[in-house]
């Protein structure tokens, strides 16, 4: 730091607050550290009294905090995002419309391991909303060497960007509700409505629900008929545990290309099934998707509306944090399910 004159400190850095008192009124920072002295502030100084200030001389090399988050914050940011003007040196990312968080941990943790640098984000594959800050950045001190930001650009240069929101695309879903007690209407259907609901929460359309009773052929029927309607993705309720009258795992694989999974690390969904024919997602949910609030459909259902091809390992990876606490009053997707 360097004591200077206020009248020659225009163009320098402010090294901390600078408080300014109005009895009475008012008490708090008029400029806050890291601020950049400008010839307006000259007669608000000297009415607080401060005739001389402390500034930080920038060298040749280095790049005010402001300026530094600025680039930090165009380097990490991707699709779906936009960036805020820096407040105290930090710059904010938000979304431009509701979608699906996606991090790039690996980037992530490049960049953060760069002394005297930060982004902190919210965890990976969230559902946000638009305008709803997903990240923040900044630098330690006051400022920083160039070289830094610039292994940053680097870096996200040669492992993309770290930030981005998916668009959630309004996929076409047909419903199979199958059972013969609701086939045969011995009781009532609560399932449809409970995955109608998620299919719309999540910007889904709906073609449709079906029903089935407990019969391969008949399932695999009402499958098909979706897909031959248009279906981006079809959805099964029920009849997806080793009861000997539970068929519909038995339905998916057989009329499936390739079976993802039969079985998640997650609870609820233990049961859960994802398989695809050609490009169409078939999804099995288990019973628990009717009981729970968020069970493994949260999770995996946002994944598919913003376009991924889910895998084996995608599905796997979900036994870190697979575990529901069924608290008494639902906070998802702010809580460690699915994280």
């Amino acid at each position: 730091m360097k004591k200077v004159n206020v009248e020659d400190a225009i163009g320098m850095v402010l090294a901390h607050d600078l408080t300014k008192i109005v009895p009475g009124q008012f008490k708090g920072a008029a400029f806050k550290k890291g601020h950049i002295i400008k010839p307006e502030d000259i007669h608000m100084l000297k009415d607080m009294g401060k005739n001389h200030i402390n500034v930080l001389e920038l060298a040749e090399n280095d790049i005010h905090e402001d300026d530094a988050a600025i680039r930090i914050g165009t380097a990490i940011s991707g699709e779906g995002v936009y960036t805020t003007q820096p407040s105290e040196g930090k710059v904010t990312l938000k979304a431009k419309e509701r979608g699906l968080l996606k991090i790039n941990l690996e980037a992530l943790e490049a960049v953060n391991d760069i002394e005297l640098i930060i982004i902190a984000t919210l965890h990976n594959n969230t559902v946000v909303e638009k305008d709803q800050s997903v990240a923040g950045t900044r630098i330690i001190p006051l400022s920083i060497e160039k070289d830094k930001i610039e292994a940053i650009e680097r870096i996200c240069k040669d492992l993309g960007n770290i930030v981005n929101v998916k668009e959630l695309k309004p996929l076409k879903a047909g419903i199979v509700v199958t059972g013969s007690e609701v086939y045969h209407g011995r009781i009532t259907d609560k399932f449809g409505p409970v995955l109608e609901e998620k299919v719309r929460f999540y910007g889904g359309t709906l073609l449709g629900i079906k029903y089935a009773s407990d019969d391969t052929d008949m399932i695999q029927d009402s499958i098909n008929e979706f897909i031959e309607q248009g279906a981006d993705i079809v959805l099964t309720s029920g009849g997806m545990s080793v009861d000997a009258d539970d068929v519909t795992p038995k339905a998916i694989r057989n009329i499936s290309d390739r079976v993802i999974t039969y079985g998640s690390p997650v609870l609820p969904g233990a049961m859960f099934m994802a398989a695809y024919k050609g490009n169409i997602p078939i999804l099995g949910v288990p019973a628990c998707g009717m009981y729970h609030k968020t069970t493994v459909l949260d999770l995996v259902l946002p994944r598919i509306i913003a376009g991924e091809v889910l895998s084996r390992k995608d599905i796997t990876s979900l036994g870190h944090g697979g575990l529901c606490l069924n608290c008494k009053v639902c906070s998802y997707p702010v809580c460690p399910f699915g994280k």
